[in-house]
């Protein structure tokens, strides 16, 4: 019988979204709770990894939490962000958000419409002499920096915060028909929290190609894929197993 359900996300600000239906739907009961959080790296380890921010041109930007690090960073170093700067944004609600730092200028700040850095290239290629800073965390693929590099964009990335496993309520226990993970820092989480949690009958299910590796490489059963070619979310898929072993 499947009745608690874990979603390792912060809960809904909206009272109407697919976990509150499916709770009505199918008389089950949703728990969010966050597994894992963002810290960000002090200088002195940012330093270690030998990059001055002021050699380069441009700063590649793909969330808010990239903004603020970069901009924190700077300011605990003493650098003052030169006004030339170039600002590349994987979206348009990241290129505002640097509103919060710099006085916002079309020529000084670029943003994909469609969440890729690939859209921006033929500004980049405008400026062959720019040198690219990637603002990122310590859990990232190279996907963004091979891509670029096929194209002849030479990024170095620079880690600036990192993500880790948060730790669990002292007084909550952790007793679920099912768990529903996003990222393989959540996985390892679990099992930092509770070395000696066996899956059993628990459902497992996990969004993204990295975190059902991840789950599998501990030896957990993942009952729940997304996305998939016929399932693109994971809200979609849960609703769909619960349509099946509940309805």
């Amino acid at each position: 019988m499947i009745k608690n359900i874990l979603v390792s996300q912060p809960r809904p600000i909206s009272e109407r979204n697919p976990y509150s239906e499916m709770a009505a739907r199918f008389g089950v009961s949703f728990d969010f709770q966050q597994l894992i959080h963002v810290e960000g790296l002090d200088a002195h380890e940012f330093r270690q990894q030998r990059i001055n921010p002021l050699e380069y041109t441009a700063v590649l930007l793909n969330s808010r939490l990239g903004v603020d690090h970069y901009f924190r960073l700077c300011e605990e170093m003493r650098l003052k962000v030169p006004d030339t700067m170039h600002y590349y944004c994987i979206s348009e609600a990241v290129a505002n958000y640097l509103q919060k730092y710099i006085q916002y200028r079309k020529r000084r700040v670029f943003f994909s419409e469609h969440n890729n850095f690939l859209d921006l290239l033929p500004t980049m290629n405008r400026r062959p002499s720019e040198r690219y800073l990637l603002i990122t965390s310590d859990v990232h693929t190279d996907d963004t920096i091979n891509m670029l590099a096929e194209h002849g964009i030479e990024v170095k990335p620079a880690v600036m915060y990192r993500t880790v496993a948060t730790e669990w309520p002292a007084n909550k226990p952790f007793e679920y028909d099912m768990l529903v993970l996003f990222t393989p820092t959540g996985v390892a989480s679990v099992r930092k929290n509770f070395p000696d949690w066996k899956q059993e009958s628990t459902l497992i299910a996990c969004f993204g190609q990295n975190t059902v590796a991840a789950a599998e490489e501990e030896g957990w059963r993942v009952d729940i894929k997304a996305p998939t070619q016929k399932v693109p979310g994971i809200t979609v898929a849960i609703e769909q197993y619960l349509e099946a072993h509940l309805s």
